[in-house]
């Protein structure tokens, strides 16, 4: 059964946008770094590594390879190594930090397999799912959505959408149901693998929190109007700029507190002025 019928009939063609859950977020949160992440060329100065994106990273590339291996595999020895395999020292503010922070990984992957259950294959690793969407009776899909999910079980009959995460704060069930990413993770997933998805949830690996939430067709479609609503002010962006623009009325400058850890930060004059800069290891959960 098609889950809440993105897909209806197809009408008169229309321009579609295609976009990720990153892509999303982006725009909204800061419509100039949108514009310097994915329309400038050649791509603005950036700033170095950040140590919580690299241990985010090693983090999610040992448990992937883990769940790659056979189940009598799948033991906490066995995920420990594999955050030395793929460790990396990126951002760190020294050997020393570095060496903590990789002791500290091994231990919560140790912990996570140690207390969930990790002997059934999942039915998709960092799996590229997409879907168009179609919000509108009578009109036809309005945009794409696609990305890669970090983990997609089955429960039963349906699927689980689990998403990784290595930050100082546990996550609660607000914010797995509140994450538009999540959602359209739910959405495409369904419509890429033709089995029914509403369960979402955030794994912290730091603390072993699960934060899990159900959602229902009208949850997600309040996701999806929202994510079409985005959608559309970015395409107008994008075509106006295209026409001759001004980059900077179109894709505004959002100064805030993320300003002081922004890839972009030695490219955006705002962003310098809403406060000083992070160092690279200043977001490592503590």
């Amino acid at each position: 059964m098609e889950q809440i019928g993105f897909d209806f009939g197809v009408e008169a063609p229309r321009k579609l946008t295609k976009v990720s859950p990153a892509r999303l977020a982006t725009f909204e949160d800061c419509p100039r770094r949108y514009r310097m992440s994915y329309l400038d060329r050649p791509s603005p100065t950036r700033t170095g590594a950040w140590a919580h994106s690299t241990l985010g990273a090693v983090v999610h590339n040992a448990l992937r390879a883990l769940f790659d291996l056979p189940v009598i595999k799948r033991v906490p020895q066995r995920a420990m190594a594999l955050v030395a395999e793929h460790w990396k020292d990126a951002g760190f503010e020294d050997a020393d930090q570095a060496a903590r922070y990789r002791a500290r990984a091994k231990g919560w992957v140790a912990e996570y397999v140690e207390h969930n259950d990790v002997s059934v294959d999942p039915v998709g690793l960092e799996r590229w799912v997409s879907a168009p969407v179609t919000l509108e009776p009578g009109s036809g899909p309005s945009l794409i959505i696609e990305g890669r999910a970090d983990r997609i079980d089955q429960r039963g009959r349906e699927l689980v959408i689990i998403d990784y995460k290595t930050g100082r704060r546990e996550p609660d069930e607000y914010e797995a149901r509140s994450s538009q990413a999540l959602a359209l993770y739910a959405v495409a997933a369904a419509r890429t693998l033709r089995t029914p998805c509403y369960q979402v949830e955030l794994h912290h690996v730091p603390t072993g929190t699960v934060a899990a939430a159900e959602h229902t067709e009208q949850s997600l479609k309040r996701h999806l109007q929202r994510a079409d609503e985005t959608a559309g002010d970015l395409r107008l962006a994008t075509d106006t700029l295209n026409a001759g623009g001004d980059e900077d009325v179109l894709f505004p400058a959002r100064p805030g507190r993320r300003c002081s850890w922004c890839d972009f930060r030695p490219s955006c004059a705002a962003g310098q002025e809403a406060g000083p800069a992070s160092q690279p290891w200043e977001l490592l959960a503590p």
